[in-house]
């Protein structure tokens, strides 16, 4: 369990049992408070939403003839590659497509996701390369490219894969591979894991001017 989860259970559970709640009571409304591997995938893909809202303004600022930080935009691109590609995807490879192709579900769209993982390392690889600045035109083009695909395939996963795969997994299994998932977490990403790629996303944010929500508000 991350420091994260382990703070929120505590405090919740310091809360129940103040209020007189039996321990069996407080217990399950410790073990609903904590993030399910599902909901932790779908966390990491508001990284990656905020890594692509990036993405979009470099390259409208790139197709204008202005341009954006560049130092910044790679270690954008470094994000997706340390947060979502080597380790989100791998966890989605090696835990979820299988499950659902065994039980011989949703086979069509986990061979479709498993096609983007690929084409989408072969995008943030040549991001990564333009990143010098040697071609702004194309770098435009392969942000939007690589946004255009992102968007649709975390949407699909968000509200077809991932609760096809809860409702596939039984609760207490559901539960040991959260577990699992803090786990890897651990060792891909450090001790901050979760909350440090948002902390570097923030920092990004602020490179690129975007960093106050209220901003984007319609007035």
């Amino acid at each position: 369990m991350s420091e994260r989860k382990r703070r929120e259970v505590l405090v919740l559970g310091a809360g129940l049992l103040a209020a007189g709640l039996p321990a069996r009571a407080a217990a399950k409304k410790r073990k609903e408070a904590e993030a399910g591997p599902g909901e932790d995938l779908m966390r990491e893909h508001g990284v990656l939403r905020r890594v692509m809202y990036l993405y979009d303004d470099a390259a409208r600022r790139l197709e204008s003839g202005d341009k954006p930080p560049l130092d910044a935009l790679a270690a954008g691109a470094g994000i997706v590659r340390k947060v979502i590609e080597d380790y989100h995807e791998k966890l989605e490879e090696n835990f979820i497509f299988p499950r659902m192709e065994k039980a011989k579900k949703l086979t069509d769209l986990t061979a479709t996701l498993r096609l983007q993982h690929e084409a989408g390392r072969t995008v943030t690889a040549n991001i990564v390369k333009l990143c010098d600045g040697s071609d702004g035109k194309q770098l435009a083009q392969l942000l939007r490219v690589f946004n255009r695909m992102y968007r649709p395939h975390a949407a699909r996963e968000d509200t077809v894969l991932f609760p096809a795969f809860h409702d596939l997994m039984g609760e207490r299994a559901y539960d040991e591979l959260g577990d699992q998932f803090e786990e890897i977490e651990k060792k891909q990403l450090g001790k901050e894991g979760f909350e440090g790629a948002v902390a570097q996303v923030a920092k990004l944010e602020e490179q690129f001017g975007l960093s106050d929500l209220d901003q984007f508000t319609p007035r």
